[in-house]
């Protein structure tokens, strides 16, 4: 990796951490983010508001854990690690506290298949993982059980996760996930909605893979 190509993803990294604060979707210092490198990965740093990052804030990470000397990785790095490693097709990983989707996950509520475009997060569902603490192993666990075939989750009592093969794909499954839960929690609040039945999510699926942007 040459220092020109790190210095591209991290600015690339920057730019999309400041994306989702434009977009609210993170505030203060909530939500990380991470992309592939030849190596290992650079991941958001701890405990740093967005207006004071900048392209060399990012933490470059080493797949065993090790990180730059006289940085911070955010605390959430294992499931970034974790996931990354799981699935070589993925490339960069997002995670938020958008108002929507949290509210969801703290009511521990899967989104079901009550919108076709369910299908963008690769399930006829976006599954919520179980509770465990931020930056534990355990929560890096429950994280990849509910991503199993999927590109995105919510984490009960805390946020979501979206996944994509770069950091524009990523960001575009994390703006999808956010509407949809903003459309399920509309919806329930004036009844329980009428679910696409595994058949009907089959066609969406085959649909889908008409288009270039899917996948």
């Amino acid at each position: 990796m040459t220092e020109s190509t790190e210095m591209a993803w991290r600015e690339q990294l920057l730019a999309s951490t400041q994306q989702l604060a434009a977009l609210g979707l993170n505030k203060g210092t909530s939500g990380n983010l991470s992309v592939r490198t030849d190596s290992g990965f650079l991941l958001t740093p701890s405990g740093m508001n967005v207006a004071q990052m900048d392209a060399n804030s990012m933490v470059k990470m080493q797949w065993d854990g090790g990180f730059e000397l006289g940085k911070k990785p955010s605390s959430e790095w294992r499931f970034h690690r974790d996931i990354l490693l799981a699935k070589p097709e993925i490339n960069a990983v997002v995670h938020t506290h958008s108002t929507f989707a949290t509210t969801l996950a703290c009511l521990h509520k899967a989104i079901p298949a009550f919108h076709y475009m369910i299908a963008i997060a690769g399930g006829d569902s976006i599954e919520c993982a179980d509770y465990a603490l931020f930056g534990s192993q355990a929560l890096s666990d429950n994280a990849l059980l509910a991503l199993s075939e999927r590109k995105a989750c919510l984490l009960a009592n805390h946020g979501m996760i979206a996944l994509g093969r770069d950091l524009p794909h990523a960001l575009s499954v994390t703006l999808e996930v956010e509407n949809l839960a903003e459309q399920y929690w509309r919806t329930l609040q004036v009844g329980e909605p009428k679910l696409l039945s595994s058949a009907e999510m089959r066609e969406v699926f085959s649909q889908f893979k008409g288009y270039a942007d899917w996948g």
